[in-house]
Formats: structure tokens, C-alpha cells, sequence
């Protein structure tokens, strides 16, 4: 009767240890993304680096010209820009 009586004990510590984390309501895993705007500005943010980076590559690889590449490289350079500041305003700073 008593070893039922621990056994019992232990598995509802273990229980109640294992569920902290599931009942803790602290911060979310990435700060932010909770938020439906932020969100979109963040994946907006992704997909503009993703475009420079595209854009060097295809210049490395001499698809561009180095007058074309100079005037895309700073067009999108100044629409991220933009985005980051939309992100900073919308994080209230």
C-alpha cells in the first residue's frame, strides 16, 4: 500500500514538473511575431534581403551589368530601409 502510495506521489511530480512549461505564461519563443503586422513587415524584411542577395549573385555571375546592378542594389537597398523603419515604428520606437 505504501509503495502504491509513492509511486502515485512520484508520477504526479513528475506530471507537474514535466507540464511547467506548458503552463507557464511567459514570453513567447520569438518576440514579435505574435503580432499579425510585425509579422508581415518581418517576413517583407526576408524577402527583400533574399532579392539583394539575388541580385549580387546574379551580378557575380555577370547577368548584370555593373551600371544595372548599381541601380538595383540601391532601389532595393532603400525599399529595405523603408521597411526597417516601418518595423521600428511599429514596435513603438
Amino acid at each position: 500500500m505504501l509503495e502504491l502510495l509513492i509511486a502515485i506521489l512520484l508520477v504526479a511530480a513528475v506530471a507537474a514538473w514535466v507540464s511547467v512549461p506548458l503552463r507557464r505564461a511567459g514570453a513567447p519563443a520569438e518576440p514579435g511575431l505574435e503580432d499579425p503586422v510585425l509579422a508581415e513587415l518581418e517576413a517583407r524584411k526576408q524577402a527583400k534581403y533574399r532579392e539583394i542577395r539575388d541580385t549580387e549573385l546574379d551580378h557575380a555571375q555577370e547577368k548584370l551589368s555593373d551600371d544595372e546592378f548599381a541601380r538595383q542594389d540601391a532601389e532595393l537597398r532603400r525599399e529595405a530601409i523603408a521597411i526597417l523603419k516601418e518595423i521600428d515604428a511599429a514596435k513603438g520606437r
